[in-house]
């Protein structure tokens, strides 16, 4: 079959078992073996999400860095924009479980290392720490969202998205996470 007539069917390297394609006429995935004719959405929207996860990390750093803390890995400023949140003190379980993080060593890590910083405070009571951001943390939390505002808000309008569809995508992307969750235990126990 020539390549024309290939493509016309549809039948493509990215496509090899035919049939209706999206975007710009192929499916787009990271790995072709992973995606068989009934889970190529699947195989999507997972290459979508390491794209996103990818330049979401690269945004973070960048936006950090011009916010003054550049110094900071991606796990050090979601750990200290989650301290910050509703200027409550944490503990360390309690970050570790809002970011879905099973390795609490990591969130610890992280936490020293924003100690060490000034930008976040410790307080004992009985064997927990409690942790807040310092005034040198809460003033990098509201440096960074000045420079949010300011580099991505403003492209965030261009996409044409209104809060509702972002509402939505939140909401299925907390769903998926749950999906990922159940499947890594299956994983697990097999």
């Amino acid at each position: 079959m020539s390549k024309e007539k290939k493509q016309a069917e549809g039948l493509t390297r990215n496509n090899p078992q035919g049939g209706t394609v999206h975007g710009h006429g192929q499916k787009i995935v990271s790995s072709e073996h992973l995606a068989s004719p009934e889970n190529w959405p699947l195989s999507e929207v997972e290459y979508g999400m390491t794209i996103v996860y990818n330049a979401f990390s690269q945004w973070m750093v960048r936006c950090a860095t011009a916010s003054g803390i550049g110094e900071l890995a991606v796990l050090d400023i979601l750990i200290l924009h989650n301290i910050n949140h509703r200027g409550r003190e944490k503990r360390l379980n309690d970050i570790a479980f809002m970011l879905n993080i099973i390795d609490t060593h990591t969130v610890n890590y992280a936490i020293k290392k924003l100690l060490k910083l000034e930008l976040v405070v410790g307080s004992k009571r009985g064997k927990e720490i409690f942790y807040a951001t310092s005034d040198k943390g809460r003033a990098a939390c509201e440096e960074y969202g000045r420079v949010r505002e300011q580099c991505l808000l403003d492209g965030l309008k261009l996409l044409d998205v209104d809060a509702d569809q972002l509402v939505t995508l939140a909401a299925t992307l907390r769903s998926m996470s749950g999906l990922y969750d159940q499947a890594s235990r299956a994983a697990a126990s097999l």
